[in-house]
């Protein structure tokens, strides 16, 4: 396997228009939701209706405002590495892995924000007896807004970072599924998915019964205020759960044998950020509810959230083995002296 030269416009000629118009595009995305942050930190109201949960725990609120501030930061500090020179020289790994968790934060939001307002409009949100509108939270102006530049945000650093990687890393998922060495990931890796995969039906079953109607393990507060916003959200997360364990395994055991690489790996990478990140989030946002008992997560919220960040964690670890044997294979062709196997990108120059 060969390297695959990057384009000279992506690298000593500096990124070609259509790579700062996404850069552009990226970082003014972000501007609405870090300006809301910010004055929200400043002790503002814009946005927040008299009564909202929000008011009633402002430190808790303003650490969280913080943190997400900074998270979205990340967004700007991505765009420049993905479009300036000094950024081909990052290590893989620095890039890898705040693009992966921008991947998990981002993508269900840009799934599930359309499919929501879609779901609004059948059932009018309302998908219990109780009316969140009774016990408000933010206006409705706000989720339109960040939603609406997380959903740009997430198209163009998602075409930033492919037209990067392509560049820079493409020949590590070239052909198709049945080409690939069956020792490529060893038995270690392959234990691995299947040890996630099995994890991964105990938060699968949780959610869908949840998507499906069932309040067990939900707690009062949040049985009683489901919306068709959730209903959405939990078939959501079932259906990354499903995606990220089926490539992953195809992968693993060189399933799907006609696929190109590219499909399996790049629904791996996607699902496996999405179940680990969102997994990850939701149980911090649990462990650090305060207040009523009843407001409270249950322990099978708990053992829900904190599976499913497992499994995400799990079923990328096994996409990083591929990449790095993948990787290993490349340097090993390049290697080869001239006219041994197969050619070397020396020997065709």
């Amino acid at each position: 396997m060969t390297r695959t030269p990057a384009p000279a416009t992506a690298t000593a000629a500096g990124p070609t228009l259509t790579r700062r118009l996404l850069r552009a595009l990226a970082v003014t995305a972000c501007l609405p939701y870090l300006a809301l942050k910010a004055a929200w930190i400043a002790g503002s109201h814009i946005g927040i209706p008299d009564g909202s949960a929000l008011l009633e725990h402002r430190l808790t609120m303003a650490v969280t405002n913080a943190l997400s501030l900074l998270m979205d930061s990340a967004v700007i500090v991505l765009a420049l590495l993905l479009t300036r020179p000094w950024g081909r020289r990052t290590p893989a790994w620095l890039l890898a892995l705040p693009a992966w968790v921008a991947t998990g934060l981002l993508t269900p939001i840009m799934a599930g924000f359309p499919l929501q307002l879609l779901a609004r409009a059948f059932t009018g949100s309302i998908a219990t007896a109780a009316d969140p509108r009774r016990d408000p939270f933010l206006h409705e102006w706000v989720f339109g807004v960040v939603y609406t530049g997380f959903i740009v945000q997430g198209i163009a650093l998602g075409a930033l970072f492919t037209l990067h990687v392509r560049d820079r890393w493409g020949h590590l998922w070239q052909g198709r599924v049945r080409e690939l060495p069956a020792g490529l990931l060893g038995r270690s890796a392959q234990g691995t998915a299947v040890v996630a995969a099995v994890l991964a039906l105990f938060p699968a079953a949780v959610r869908l019964s949840w998507a499906c109607g069932a309040t067990k393990g939900l707690g009062p507060y949040r049985a009683a205020h489901r919306t068709s916003d959730f209903f959405v959200l939990e078939g959501l997360y079932v259906g990354f759960l499903v995606t990220a364990v089926t490539a992953t395994l195809l992968l693993a055991f060189r399933r799907g044998r006609g696929l190109p690489v590219t499909v399996p790996l790049a629904v791996t990478w996607i699902s496996s950020a999405a179940v680990a990140c969102w997994g990850g989030w939701m149980l911090l946002g649990a462990l650090a509810t305060a207040g009523d008992p009843a407001d409270r997560p249950t322990s099978l919220m708990l053992l829900t959230y904190a599976a499913q960040m497992t499994v995400g964690l799990l079923l990328a670890l096994v996409g990083a083995r591929f990449l790095a044997g993948r990787a290993a294979q490349a340097t090993a062709a390049d290697s080869r002296p001239a006219g041994t196997g197969r050619a070397t990108t020396g020997a065709r120059a």
